[in-house]
């Protein structure tokens, strides 16, 4: 179950990093070229967005490298990044790399022995 949520938490994390270039793109044009906020529709909270952009994608791919030998923080961080990714894009395409993390967060913290002999925290 480790390897498993550390192959679908970079998968998800990766995507979620293609997809954050993008809206951090996105946000920077229509900053830039004031132009394109007349065709193009604006984002309520740009900040939000580009904070995102950056925080979700770094929780998904730490989370996953985690994941082998600290399942218990990783699965978390997994966890907290599916829903920053699903709550702060919120479209089609975050649903696959939110669905993957979510995935293997629950994989992460399920994984059935625990991390070490001692208390995990």
């Amino acid at each position: 179950m480790r390897n498993a949520a550390t192959i679908l938490g970079m998968i998800g994390g990766i995507l979620a990093l293609i997809m954050g270039i993008f809206s951090f793109g996105y946000t920077e044009a229509l900053g830039r070229w004031e132009e394109l906020q007349e065709v193009l529709p604006v984002p309520g909270n740009v900040e939000l967005l580009r904070a995102m952009s950056v925080i979700a994608p770094i929780l998904a791919i730490a989370g996953a490298g985690m994941a082998r030998y600290r399942a218990l923080w990783g699965g978390i961080l997994l966890l907290v990044s599916a829903v920053a990714i699903y709550l702060t894009f919120n479209n089609f395409f975050s649903i696959f790399p939110a669905a993957m993390c979510g995935i293997a967060g629950l994989f992460a913290i399920a994984a059935g022995r625990p991390d070490e002999e001692k208390a995990h925290f």
